[in-house]
């Protein structure tokens, strides 16, 4: 188990990390979630030993992070940046002789991570003559390459396509599937709604929530529904109990006060406009970041 205690990061004019704890669990995903300038960023380096704490401190499986426990991490950074003018297999060997595997071994092992990835044809290319898709399964595969016990991935679904996030989603499961552990920082909710066990959301450098993520969603979750109609959308509106309308095209997503049951709405509103569907929402996680960070910034 990896655990941030009590984490604190200065600088001479601000505080990026503001006191924050939380565990990860093996073989769980955990999501680390915040806007941007929130701290994930500087609270992962840390965890790195990129940079060194103002106080608190990270242990993994009881024992303080050394040099050791850096060599069996790995990191998938949001800012790409890996060598344009070198070969795909040269990349790939490099990264992990510096996480001390032997270069015969990476050479065996990015080919098996080339076919995986379905780009076993660019081994010998340079990377700049790669899609920007391509480029980033390579840096996926020099934070993933090495097998590491921690692996940290910061918006990896980014500039990848829905039939290449999901080969991503795959290997992601499958590697915390070994026991492994796994925090995931994005700004995609849908994917963190998806995939992660746990949850995380800083703001500030100080934690706003964490915890289950089903049970975040349970309690933090709005009274919602969702109505498909026909009809004079101006009339929904008027109808008590009703706290906020986002109202589309041939739709209406409807937020409710505590009190009010939608069984009572939907009386009410089959007098007023033809009904064609009527769904309770389930609570959305993304609805849930924007709520609690607009009410810590305030």
């Amino acid at each position: 188990m990896l655990e941030v205690i009590n984490l604190k990061k200065e600088y001479q004019t601000a505080t990026a990390v503001d006191g924050i704890s939380f565990r990860v669990e093996k073989g769980k995903i955990f999501g680390l979630l915040g806007p941007n300038g929130a701290g994930k960023t500087t609270t992962i380096r840390i965890i790195l030993d990129i940079l060194k704490p103002t106080s608190g401190e990270i242990r993994f499986d009881g024992k303080p992070i050394d040099k050791e426990f850096v060599n069996h991490t790995g990191y998938l950074p949001e800012e790409r940046g890996l060598y344009q003018k070198s070969r795909v297999i040269d990349i790939i060997r490099y990264f992990s002789e510096l996480k001390n595997v032997h270069a015969n071994q990476a050479i065996e092992n990015g080919v098996e991570w080339l076919k995986r990835l379905e780009i076993s044809q660019y081994k010998d290319r340079k990377l700049e003559e790669l899609s920007k898709g391509n480029q980033q399964k390579i840096q996926f595969i020099t934070a993933i390459l090495h097998n590491p016990d921690v692996l940290i991935l910061d918006e990896p679904f980014s500039g990848f396509d829905p039939i290449n996030q999901q080969l991503i989603k795959d290997i992601i499961l499958s590697y915390v599937d070994n026991g492994k552990t796994m925090i995931l920082s994005t700004h995609q909710m849908d994917m963190a709604e998806k995939l992660c066990d746990e949850i995380f959301l800083i703001d500030k450098g100080k934690e706003v929530v964490g915890g289950n993520i089903n049970e975040v969603r349970k309690k933090y979750g709005k009274n919602s529904i969702r109505v498909d109609f026909s009809g004079d959308k101006s009339l929904i509106s008027s109808i008590p109990g009703i706290v906020e309308i986002n109202v589309y095209s041939n739709y209406a997503e409807i937020e409710l006060n505590e009190s009010t049951k939608p069984s009572e709405i939907l009386k009410k509103l089959v007098d007023i406009v033809e009904i064609r569907n009527f769904t309770i929402l389930e609570p959305s996680l993304n609805k849930i970041f924007i709520d609690l960070i607009k009410k810590s910034s305030e």
